[in-house]
Parts: C-alpha cells; structure tokens; sequence
C-alpha cells in the first residue's frame, strides 16, 4: 500500500484513514512562529459523504486509499440512480443520487467521466473540470450596459445555472469550469 508523507499532501489525494476512504479536499500549510510545521487538511468521506477537519505534524503520513479511478461514459437516470459504462468491458455500475450529489447538474447523456470504485463497488463520480455547454435560457443584455464584469444568470442544457457575462446570448456555447460552477469563455461549434 502506498504511504503519503505530510510533503505530499495536496488537494485530490485520496488516503486512508481508520480504514475509511477520504479525498483531500483542503490542505493549507501552517509554519507558527516556533515549533514544528503544521498541515491542516478538510477530508471529505468517499462513501458516507462527511468531512473531517484535521491536523497533521510535519514527518506524518497517511496510507494512500485503494481506490481505483476509471474513466466511463454517462448512460442515463433511472429513477434516483445514475447508470455508466466502461467503454472497455461494457460493465454498467450504478450510482446512487447521494453518491452522484450535485455533481449531476452537469451530466449529459454520452458525458465521459471518472467513476471511483472502492473494494471493486463505485462510490462516487467527477465531471470533467471544464465542459462545453449550449444557453438553453437567459435574459437578453441590457443595451449600452458596457460596465465591466456585469453577469446575468444563464441555464444551461444540462440545467446547471452559471453565471455569464452581459453580451451571451440563449443559444451560445460557453465553457465552464464544474469545479466552481464558473464561466470560462465562449466555445466555437465543431463543424464535422
């Protein structure tokens, strides 16, 4: 099994503690004036969904999750599960409405993305961190409105609601970034 020292510690990593799955969803380095260096981390359970806050002595470590990151294509909701498909073996795991969160504002049917399995079961799923998406609604600009970063709500095809600049119109592709549910900029279509 893996062991990851305090200097590995970063934001992603996935350990193990007391047995338990955890993704390290924070991790701030702290020097206090004397003394040893700290690292506070925020660990958020891969299965039950909580979060822990804890601290950790320089020279610690922690023993790496046997987790296993797959990437898969998004089928379709039945009912409060999620359906996806490894695209190799054809395997269907399903996932349930807890274990897919928020995160399934921005799931499309045909989406690839990464299915985390823990002893062989899925238990949680990521996004791609930046999608193209078409404006199925927003309120038009407000004409001569030229100030600097003036947004407006807009949904999109998915039904996630990000916030866009003034001049993007319904219809557009825009590209977002699903780790913070923000605007990137405006997408070309793909001519094929």
């Amino acid at each position: 099994m893996v062991s990851y020292n305090t200097s590995d510690f970063r934001k992603g990593l996935k350990v193990q503690i007391d047995g338990e799955p955890f993704l390290m969803v924070e991790c701030n380095f702290v020097k206090p004036g004397k003394g040893q260096a700290l690292y506070k981390t925020k660990l958020k359970h891969l299965i039950k969904n909580t979060v822990l806050d804890r601290t950790y002595k320089s020279g610690e470590s922690l023993e790496g999750a046997d987790v296993e990151d797959t990437e898969m294509q998004f089928l379709y909701q039945d009912g409060e599960n999620y359906v996806f498909m490894d695209p190799t073996t054809f395997d269907q795991p399903t996932l349930t409405a807890e274990q897919v969160g928020d995160d399934a504002k921005w799931l499309k049917d045909g989406l690839m993305c990464m299915v985390t399995f823990y002893n062989g079961n899925p238990i949680a799923f990521a996004p791609p961190n930046h999608l193209v998406l078409r404006v199925e609604y927003t309120e038009p600009g407000a004409r001569g409105n030229t100030a600097t970063n003036v947004t407006k709500p807009a949904t999109v095809e998915t039904g996630a609601e990000v916030q866009v600049p003034i001049f993007i119109e319904t219809g557009e592709l825009i590209k977002v970034d699903t780790r913070t549910s923000s605007y990137i900029e405006r997408a070309r279509e793909d001519k094929k």
